[in-house]
């Protein structure tokens, strides 16, 4: 197995074109591993991309099991007799507990969901682990071209649609003074989420529903008036005025501030 080759994305600020210089790189050799990247991880195979993850994505489970393909028990069987061969979307197929087409559909569904959250720009080193492989195993593989000219897409509509970037990832609240405007019911049970603490993210884990189209509806709603990001005021309210604020305590805490403090509430 080569070793992790780590080469930050120099290019991917001044050349929006290509979301991920590296990830053309790395299909132009046709590699098989493991792209890292600060929202999520792409997994290549002959320089294709055949699954990929991020944790602002619900994962191909949550959709099979929410869409109604798959039960929560086949999944884990199917991960329990075929994970450690990395052939967990093979056996479900063989098994007859997903029709082919259907796992098909949610995986390309996922790849292209978690991708875009993966693609995002950032100036974190991305990592290249050459030789990983997905436990999912093969199911549809994708060209690299293709994941990047989609991602570069849902960035255009997103912005066409409402440019504040900031519903995508802040908690997010009802319009005080909604306007009066009709709401089509797959908007509504979004709206219906959002309480001044959810994300984008938590509405698509609670619905298991891409979190792209999430966004779509967020802007939407966003662009409608009828909803906004929560804003925190830094001004402390009377009750809390009072209080001492104490420093955050690191997994290595400095004994000797911890003893300070101490004596400090114990003389309180």
């Amino acid at each position: 197995m080569r070793p992790t080759a780590t080469r930050p994305d120099t290019a991917e600020q001044t050349a929006p074109s290509v979301p991920s210089p590296m990830l053309q790189r790395l299909a132009a050799e046709r590699a098989t591993g493991a792209l890292m990247r600060d929202r999520g991880t792409l997994y290549l195979a002959d320089g294709q991309i055949v699954h990929a993850e991020s944790p602002a994505t619900p994962g191909i489970d949550v959709l099979l099991i929410t869409g109604g393909a798959l039960r929560t028990e086949g999944w884990w069987d199917a991960v329990a007799q075929a994970g450690a061969g990395q052939r967990v979307g093979r056996y479900l197929v063989d098994s007859g507990r997903v029709p082919g087409g259907a796992l098909e559909l949610c995986h390309l569904g996922a790849l292209y969901d978690a991708a875009f959250f993966a693609l995002a720009p950032t100036r974190t080193p991305a990592r290249f682990r050459y030789g990983v492989s997905h436990w999912i195993g093969p199911v549809h593989p994708v060209p690299v071209d293709a994941v990047q000219r989609e991602t570069l897409r849902r960035r255009e509509l997103l912005d066409r649609i409402w440019p504040d970037a900031l519903t995508d990832s802040a908690p997010l609240t009802p319009a005080a003074h909604p306007v009066d405007a009709p709401v089509p019911p797959r908007q509504r049970r979004v709206l219906d989420l959002v309480d001044g603490a959810r994300t984008a993210t938590d509405i698509a884990q609670e619905l298991g529903r891409s979190a792209f189209h999430i966004l779509v509806d967020l802007r939407r709603l966003a662009a409608a008036g009828l909803v906004g990001t929560a804003r925190r005021t830094s001004a402390p309210s009377a009750a809390t005025a009072g209080r001492i604020t104490l420093p955050e305590v690191t997994a290595d805490p400095d004994v000797a501030l911890l003893r300070r403090l101490r004596d400090a509430l114990e003389a309180l």
